[in-house]
């Protein structure tokens, strides 16, 4: 007898990605990564945010509303992604030159906004100015969409500097802030991936009858898939690295411990001091 559950693919993959989510907050929370961490913690919170409004919201709000909704969520979720990046670089490179950083900085965004300009059909501006709601709410969406692609290849380059010469700088293989960017790196990379593939099969793609148009989605339903199993990935990657301290670190009751000063050595030093004087009293002459 076989069980048969009445769940899709896209439902038990909601279901996966925002437990872990919640998984990986409580890690956060439970074991003060947040302090060294703020803004990749608040960057795992709207995204957990915008799934369970993606559920609960869907199909009961008017659709203007809920495109409103959405969209801005999508714009701050981009710029919080981007101050991950930020945090993430100056915790990786935090030894390094002010002059060199902000030089490497500006090569890497560069690189990134070039690479951004060339990616893919940009849409006509007339249709972007267009004085409406429609029309403000599709310029938010492209801007969205567009920062996101940036930040992802900043992540993917931050990833690749991190790997190659953050241990010279104190960002080796066992700390925390190598292997959350190696996390993101590949989130981003499963990202870039997925849009630049299904981008190919829309231009090459001619479906010329229904099964071949179905054939087509079915596809890009597996690509998007397979881009959120590698997303649960990074995610329960990241809850086993932050659950452990780094070899090197030392714990808020360690460091307390050692600036806790011992009671025994305390005694013995003031026995000690007690002992030193009664002998210079008893050797000092009676007048």
């Amino acid at each position: 007898m076989h069980p048969n559950f009445h769940f899709s693919t896209v439902q038990v993959l909601w279901t996966l990605t925002f437990a872990a989510q919640l998984v990986l907050l409580v890690v956060l929370l439970g074991r003060d990564r947040i302090k060294r961490f703020p803004w990749f913690a608040l960057s795992i919170l709207l995204m957990a945010l915008r799934l369970l409004a993606s559920r609960l919201l869907y199909g009961r709000m008017p659709t203007i509303t809920l495109s409103a909704i959405f969209v801005t969520l999508a714009d701050v979720t981009a710029v919080v992604a981007f101050l991950v990046v930020v945090e993430m670089a100056r915790r990786a490179f935090a030894p390094v030159r002010r002059s060199i950083l902000f030089a490497t900085a500006l090569v890497v965004v560069a690189v990134a906004g070039t690479a951004l300009y060339f990616w893919g059909p940009w849409p006509a501006w007339k249709t972007l100015t267009a004085g409406s709601t429609m029309a403000t709410l599709q310029l938010m969406q492209l801007g969205a969409q567009k920062f996101d692609m940036l930040v992802d290849m900043l992540t993917i380059e931050l990833g690749v500097l991190v790997v190659l010469f953050g241990r010279r700088y104190g960002s080796g293989w066992h700390t925390h802030t190598q292997r959350i960017v190696i996390g993101l790196s590949t989130a981003s990379i499963g990202q870039l991936a997925v849009q630049a593939v299904w981008q190919l099969i829309t231009l090459h793609a001619a479906p010329h009858s229904q099964a071949e148009y179905e054939r087509v989605l079915g596809l890009r339903d597996k690509l998007f898939n397979a881009n959120g199993v590698l997303y649960i990935a990074a995610v329960v990657w990241w809850v086993a690295c932050l659950w452990f301290d780094e070899p090197d670190a030392v714990t808020p009751a360690e460091s307390e411990e050692k600036n806790t000063p011992n009671p025994e050595y305390i005694s013995s030093e003031v026995g000690a001091e007690d002992e030193a004087q009664t002998e210079g009293e008893s050797l000092t002459p009676n007048p």
